[in-house]
């Protein structure tokens, strides 16, 4: 398992860096709304439908209308329209009730568990956000310099992956006090501590290498420390909804590391978070 875990994640991270790097504007949505669109095929594993490709119809929708009514192009998203910034603070407000569901399960789960409409609101809430946060950083300045929005993606896949490798050691060494037990037994406030550590160095170092501003010191270790919790509890909270369906991984898509949304979990709150604060909060 460790052996397939790893061979798939050499592959993967060069071809996603590729991706973000070096994908025309255009053909980088369409590459995002596909990823996109597999999480949702993903999610509908949590609605108890009984047809997924019928559940797939209200995301579709969703997905189709938001790229018919928002501007996609690379000048508008980077300007930020008042349709981005709602979409922003749509996905910063849902990661704050998602995280008190997570912390608070099981008894939170009486209030979803068994309303397939509330879930499917909870996947839109979750992957609408991402699908279009991802977009922003990537157009921004895209006229001036087409990589500095890439440089901004990356930045913030390092501070998720290193708040991962962060948390899973200090967590190991140090770690006492659960965050949510019923959710993942694994994850203590001691790791998710040494993961923020690691990813605030991780992300003002990478800053200084990829010459990416940010309006202070002050504001960089806002962003990253609120990045990380989120990305922290987004993948709590993709736990939670795998438990209560009795799913251990969303899909099998991807050898040894489960589905997309195995993978994105922490990504979808991570990059909206981020992007609502560095693009607009702070």
């Amino acid at each position: 398992m460790l052996k397939q875990r790893i061979i798939t994640a050499l592959i993967l991270a060069p071809l996603v860096i590729a991706g973000i790097f070096f994908l025309p504007f255009p053909a980088f949505v369409v590459a995002l709304a596909v990823i996109t669109m597999v999480g949702f095929w993903e999610w509908t594993q949590f609605v108890d439908a009984k047809s997924r490709w019928g559940a797939m119809l209200v995301p579709a929708i969703a997905l189709g209308a938001s790229i018919a009514i928002m501007p996609t192009d690379a000048a508008t998203l980077s300007a930020l329209a008042q349709s981005h910034q709602y979409m922003l603070l749509a996905g910063g407000i849902w990661w704050i009730m998602a995280s008190a569901l997570a912390v608070t399960y099981p008894s939170s789960s009486s209030l979803w568990s068994k309303s397939a409409p509330l879930k499917y609101i909870f996947g839109l809430l979750t992957l609408l956000p991402f699908f279009w946060s991802v977009l922003m950083l990537r157009a921004v300045n895209y006229a001036e310099s087409p990589y500095h929005g890439a440089k901004l993606v990356l930045l913030v896949c390092f501070l998720v992956w290193s708040a991962d490798t962060g948390a899973y050691f200090s967590g190991k060494r140090f770690g006492k006090h659960k965050m949510a037990p019923a959710v993942s037994p694994n994850k203590t406030i001691e790791g998710l501590v040494g993961g923020a550590v690691l990813a605030v160095v991780v992300t003002w170092g990478g800053a200084a290498l990829m010459d990416i501003p940010f309006v202070s010191l002050g504001s960089l270790l806002v962003i990253a420390v609120l990045s990380v919790i989120a990305s922290v509890l987004g993948d709590l909270v993709e736990s939670m909804f795998k438990r209560a369906s009795g799913i251990k991984d969303s899909g099998n898509i991807l050898p040894g590391h489960g589905g997309i949304l195995d993978r994105i979990d922490s990504l979808t709150a991570a990059l909206p978070v981020f992007a609502l604060l560095y693009l607009w909060l702070v």
